[in-house]
């Protein structure tokens, strides 16, 4: 796969294309120059050693050193976005800039005194999930650290502020749901906008409740998808295919997608009081790799947990420990 770029994209940014995990296989980090001829790096990918070496590749395809750097954006704390990132403020020295309810969240997981990795697989056994696949969580959890270590030294940019990148100001919207403390970067006079994992072209961003985080994700996320579907966006360069137009339909449809996935819970726990695990492989089915079932538990649990806001179910907890949900009659 050719790891660098120009395609759909204006002069003066360039897509690099970063190995990650099977299904997604890449993902997308943007190269902006700036007027001094240094660049902005936005979302350098997941640390490992093919993707230390695909960043030597791609700056040697644009002519460009790790000396060229002048900063380093992230859109938000997922090991596929911020992974390289204090790796390469190590050899540079340069600012990362991302929002401090990202850094936190990027603490809470892999930090010093992280407890998630233990958390996460407790809390989806107490819904119901078999003890051998929360073995499995563990272990998958605790893979996460080599890709993310070192952790940066952030620079922090809020919700509001404006961020100068390749030559333009490109005002921050943190937006929730698929990340707390998710930035999104719109450019108002090109009508552009980096939008991270926010709005995906063809996917549907993972929402995910976790324990010790946002209570409320799938809320958040609906939340920022209006706000996002607000601006007036020309062309969006996401994190994970390609760059796209319509933006704002785009925001429409996912906002479609997750009412959906609400009423065909709904459907299902009007049939029988059933626990979050047996909703999960009822709407994702029972062949799901060990991330892959991460995501799709966190998921079930997002919306749920929407349920119970709108008081469409309830959640009990039987003698054995494990919670289920019934109908709010």
């Amino acid at each position: 796969m050719k790891r660098t770029e120009s395609i759909s994209m204006p002069v003066g940014m360039h897509r690099v294309k970063i190995t990650m995990a099977f299904p997604l296989r890449w993902v997308n980090s943007y190269v902006l120059y700036e007027p001094d001829g240094t660049i902005t790096i936005v979302d350098p990918g997941p640390r490992s050693t093919e993707t230390e070496q695909e960043w030597h590749e791609a700056l040697a395809d644009f002519n460009l050193t790790f000396q060229d750097i002048s900063q380093i954006v992230l859109t938000h704390h997922h090991p596929d976005h911020l992974g390289l990132s204090g790796w390469i403020q190590q050899q540079t020295d340069v600012p990362v800039r991302m929002s401090t309810r990202s850094r936190q969240e990027a603490d809470y997981m892999w930090g010093t005194e992280a407890t998630i990795h233990t958390v996460l697989p407790e809390y989806y056994g107490r819904h119901g999930m078999p003890e051998d696949k929360t073995q499995q969580i563990r272990e998958h959890m605790e893979g996460f650290i080599s890709q993310i270590t070192p952790l940066p030294v952030v620079t922090p940019i809020e919700d509001g502020d404006w961020l100068v990148m390749g030559g333009k100001k490109w005002l921050a919207v943190e937006t929730g749901g698929h990340a707390p403390g998710h930035l999104s970067f719109y450019a108002p006079d090109s009508r552009e906008i980096l939008c991270g994992d926010a709005v995906l072209p063809q996917i549907s961003p993972n929402i995910s409740l976790q324990p010790g985080s946002d209570d409320q994700p799938l809320l958040s996320y609906m939340e920022g998808l209006h706000r996002l579907g607000a601006l007036d966006v020309g062309v969006a360069y996401p994190g994970h295919r390609n760059p796209f137009g319509h933006f704002a339909d785009r925001t429409v449809h996912l906002l479609t997608h997750h009412e959906e996935r609400l009423q065909k819970m709904m459907e299902r726990i009007r049939e029988a009081p059933t626990n979050a695990y047996e909703i999960c492989m009822f709407m994702f089915g029972d062949r799901l790799g060990t991330h892959q079932l991460r995501f799709a538990m966190s998921e079930t649990l997002a919306h749920l947990q929407e349920l119970i806001r709108r008081e469409h179910i309830i959640q009990e907890q039987q003698p054995d420990g494990v919670f289920f949900f019934i109908e709010n009659t």
